[in-house]
């Protein structure tokens, strides 16, 4: 494809096609082929001026040649990826939102006045009867009072004010609609399934395979803290799958074979075998959307406190018109507070704001399951770090491999990477790296592992028991011992570093020492998170007291615990949050799962456990620690934000009601102008709240 560089920067290229204005379909597939392009890490497209942003962390001409390799039509998309894009959705509202503006004008200038009044009242019907209908309910909220001006207007001849009126409830019924399913969609997407390996049982052996080789009635295996990646029956194996997610059911369920999975759904326990039945994401996608459509969840407690608002004021409204209209006998003046109310602007403006900070977020690859845990983020005093994988680098590396076994060592790494390829916890993820650089090829030579959460794994080889993990784990409660005339080796290992042991036949065969380096970033963003308001940044970690104190003391937290367990994080919360603070909870690891469910609000950090990131209420996808404290900001702005909203409500409308019952402004012009600025603060709802310097 032919292109001209527009700009670009070390990592960060945008050029212009050669082309005219792209469909939705066209700049998707493009964005699917850039994406998937080795060194590439983010890619934008912009359709209507043919445009393409690339983020590349490879060699820029690996990335203009695949540009140039680029031709139209052959690349074969996944469906749902097309599906769930949201671009054409954009596109929808868009015209929709042009086309009312343009029948506006085109009626005002080329009908003639009884014509367009016709129209009026026929359109005028509509909301009337949502007014009747809501009234029969016994409610008298927004509906009747729109229903209430709108007739009256029409009943007074004053064709223009109930036009107007209709016109500006189209604009907003089209952007509160458009903002709303936009949110939803950058939401449910975010969140939807993203895994790109999967274990396939063929001739009796479990293979890694790619996600898109998986076909229907192929055969995949679960292990216990993983998603699962399709929707399929269980074939072998039984297990409490965690269905959260997609029922919202508090307590995992037990699966049989023969029983329904669902992609998404983590598996607790247990080990399945599942017989793929849909091998695309969309039916994920769409559940996700509808569970979003239909959680309270994504409502704040600000925004529920709005909406009840909006609808409490309705009555007053009335109440004001009736007694403007018995002091003055007026009925100019009495319209004038019936066309200016609170509770639309309030009913419209607040879930925008809230909607729109969540798609925000989303732009820094940070995922907000609902508007409450925003408003909790900005409240929250209190802020605890798991250490592995949060506070340390998420991909740790095997320095040593130490040999107390008469095994060589690249058989004792080989043994350990079999053991651990299993599992989704950064340590286990150093391990199986270490033997891929060394090229230590293997087939299955165990049984079925057993992980213990926060211990370790257990298996058989030969019948003979093998286990790897904690000292705790390998030494006490597996009874391993160090071979004899090891000790001194034993009393000698590394201080500086953390230990994995594995244990065979109860014997320790090998001590494997992991590097687990701070984060660069991790002691300026404690910094920044007690510049930013909270008062007790703790750590707690599984780690010994040596290697904890020395990553606190680092990083700067103002406490820290070792040698803990998944229940003790869960019971620190609890008693954090019965003591009054409004705790923020940060891992990235299965023993970090009850934990995040039990806080305020669970964070989950980078490409830890998918259960991790199931249960949590934020998941951070970005490898920075910075987006904790740009988070915070965001979510602080926004609670910012919606309290100017109700002061300018308020205060402006307050003055049409004055200036409308004092006779100075007209009921039309009140009107005009309570619409517009409900449109007004809407659309600076919508803005992004993070200035380019935050950003």
């Amino acid at each position: 494809m032919r292109s001209i560089i527009k700009h670009e920067i070390k990592g960060r290229i945008r050029v212009h096609l050669i082309c005219k204005r792209m469909s939705a379909k066209e700049a998707d597939t493009l964005k699917y082929y850039m994406e998937n392009q080795f060194g590439v890490s983010a890619v934008k497209v912009y359709e209507n001026t043919a445009d393409l942003v690339v983020w590349y962390e490879g060699e820029r001409e690996q990335v203009l040649a695949a540009l140039r390799a680029y031709e139209w039509g052959e690349v074969q998309v996944p469906e749902y990826y097309l599906q769930c894009s949201g671009r054409a959705l954009n596109n929808e509202y868009r015209e929709k939102l042009i086309m009312t503006v343009v029948r506006r004008a085109a009626k005002r200038f080329l009908l003639p006045i009884p014509v367009r009044n016709m129209i009026t009242v026929l359109r005028a019907t509509k909301y009337i009867w949502q007014g009747i209908q809501t009234l029969a309910k016994g409610k008298i909220e927004v509906a009747v009072l729109d229903a209430t001006a709108i007739g009256v207007s029409v009943i007074r001849g004053d064709y223009q004010t109930a036009g107007s009126v209709i016109f500006l409830l189209r604009i907003g019924e089209i952007l509160e609609e458009w903002t709303h399913k936009k949110s939803v969609g950058d939401l449910a997407r975010s969140m939807a399934l993203n895994v790109n390996r999967v274990w396939v049982k063929q001739a009796g052996q479990e293979i890694l395979v790619s996600t898109q080789d998986i076909q229907p009635e192929d055969e995949v295996v679960v292990h216990m803290g993983n998603l699962i990646p399709f929707d399929g029956e269980i074939s072998e194996g039984e297990g409490m799958v965690n269905q959260a997610s997609l029922t919202g059911e508090a307590l995992p369920v037990r699966k049989l074979p023969g029983a329904t999975v669902y992609a998404g759904t983590v598996l607790d326990e247990g080990e399945l075998t599942i017989r793929v039945k849909n091998a695309g994401g969309s039916s994920r996608y769409e559940r996700i959307v509808t569970m979003i459509e239909e959680s309270e969840k994504l409502k704040s407690n600000i925004e529920g406190k709005a909406a009840h608002l909006a609808d409490a004021l309705v009555p007053y409204t009335f109440l004001g018109t009736g007694a403007v209209y018995l002091l003055t006998r007026n009925v100019t003046k009495a319209m004038a507070v019936l066309m200016v109310d609170f509770s639309c602007a309030l009913k419209l403006a607040i879930p925008i704001s809230v909607l729109s900070a969540i798609r925000e977020a989303s732009n820094h690859q940070i995922t907000v399951k609902g508007g409450k845990y925003m408003e909790a983020i900005a409240e929250a005093d209190t802020i605890v770090f798991d250490k592995t994988g949060t506070l340390t680098k998420a991909q740790p590396r095997v320095r040593a491999v130490i040999p107390f076994h008469d095994k060589p060592e690249e058989e004792l790494l080989r043994l350990a990477a079999c053991l651990e390829e299993h599992f989704p916890h950064s340590v286990a993820t150093a391990v199986v790296n270490a033997a891929k650089e060394r090229n230590l090829e293997h087939e299955e030579m165990h049984s079925k592992v057993q992980y213990i959460v926060a211990h370790g794994i257990s298996s058989t080889v030969n019948n003979i028991p093998v286990v790897i993990g904690s000292y705790h784990f390998v030494m006490e409660d597996e009874g391993c011992v160090v071979p004899q005339g090891k000790e001194a080796l034993f009393d000698n290992l590394p201080t500086d570093c953390s230990l994995l042991y594995l244990g065979i036949d109860r014997e320790l065969a090998a001590v494997l020492c992991i590097d687990d380096p701070l984060r660069k970033e991790a002691g300026e963003v404690i910094a920044k998170l007690k510049e930013n308001g909270f008062s007790h940044i703790v750590m707690m970690t599984g780690d010994s007291e040596r290697t904890a104190k020395a990553i606190a003391e680092a990083v700067g937290v103002d406490e820290y615990y070792s040698e803990v367990l998944p229940e003790d994080k869960a019971a620190y919360v609890e008693k954090a949050k019965a003591e009054g603070h409004k705790v923020i909870m940060i891992g990235d690891g299965i023993n970090d799962s009850l934990a995040l469910s039990t806080a305020d609000v669970g964070i989950a950090i980078g490409e830890g456990a998918e259960i991790a990131r199931e249960v949590a209420d934020v998941t951070i996808r970005a490898f920075d620690l910075h987006e904790l404290v740009t988070l915070r900001w965001l979510s602080t702005k926004l609670m910012r934000r919606i309290h100017r909203n109700y002061r300018t409500i308020v205060g402006f409308n307050g003055s049409l009601i004055v200036l409308g019952v004092a006779g100075i402004v007209p009921p039309t012009t009140t009107a005009l102008l309570h619409n517009i600025s409900t449109l007004g603060i809407s659309l600076k709802n919508m803005q992004n709240l993070l200035s380019e310097e935050q950003n």
